[in-house]
């Protein structure tokens, strides 16, 4: 019984982990896509000076 109950706590265990990977891509991509937004502005400032 007591292996049963540490299986499943693995199990969920598991899940939240690949659960939280996929947020943390998710927040990483648009991290890079707001530098990319900042990297254009500041590219256009310099070409107007």
């Amino acid at each position: 019984m007591i292996k049963k109950v540490m299986v499943i706590a693995a199990m969920f265990g598991m899940f939240g982990a690949l659960s939280a990977c996929n947020t943390v891509a998710g927040m990483g991509k648009d991290v890079q896509s707001g530098g990319e937004k900042v990297q254009d502005a500041a590219q256009d400032v310099q070409k107007k000076m």
